[in-house]
């Protein structure tokens, strides 16, 4: 008698928490849409890490696209590069024209500034020279970089964009030579 009353009891407890379970969960509308969107930004979050770790693996890795032997060529930089405040900028612009040098190649350099039409011409005249253009697009007025673009483009020249001055390490001696 006494384990069939804790039975009844145990049973009574239990509707009453699935009772109150069932209350709850329709006092909140759309919980299992969001329980499962939680679960999902929870999964592409984790994707998200996944793709960046791949990323920042890729950057460090040679590129053979950007392999260039550049003896005796001409290789133009745009962007900041004797501006003693640009820290890195004159770092990462220091670190390619040694690599170019020591490789063989003719280190060539336009500030990308807007100086006027002296200056559009410079780096017209620098572009044409040039076998190879690397654009540092911080560093350079919008006038420039679509000056640089555009000439690419048009003429099939190579040009490698560069966001930040880390991302110059494509620029090492044994890149340059193969």
């Amino acid at each position: 008698m006494c384990a069939r009353a804790q039975v009844v009891i145990r049973d009574t407890k239990l509707a009453l928490a699935r009772d109150e379970l069932t209350e709850l969960a329709a006092s909140v509308p759309g919980l299992p849409t969001r329980a499962r969107l939680a679960r999902k930004v929870e999964w592409l979050s984790e994707r998200v890490q996944d793709l960046m770790r791949e990323l920042l693996r890729l950057q460090w890795l040679p590129v053979p696209a950007m392999q260039a032997d550049v003896r005796e060529k001409a290789v133009l930089y745009v962007g900041s590069y004797l501006d003693t405040n640009a820290g890195q900028q004159a770092a990462g612009a220091n670190v390619a024209q040694q690599a170019i040098e020591q490789a063989g190649g003719r280190f060539l350099h336009h500030a990308g500034g807007d100086a006027g039409a002296d200056d559009v011409a410079a780096l017209e005249a620098g572009l044409v020279a040039a076998d190879l253009v690397i654009c540092q697009t911080g560093c350079v007025s919008h006038d420039a970089y679509w000056r640089v673009h555009d000439h690419c483009k048009r003429t099939g020249k190579q040009c490698v964009l560069v966001d930040q001055p880390q991302a110059m390490h494509f620029v090492r001696k044994e890149a340059l030579l193969t």
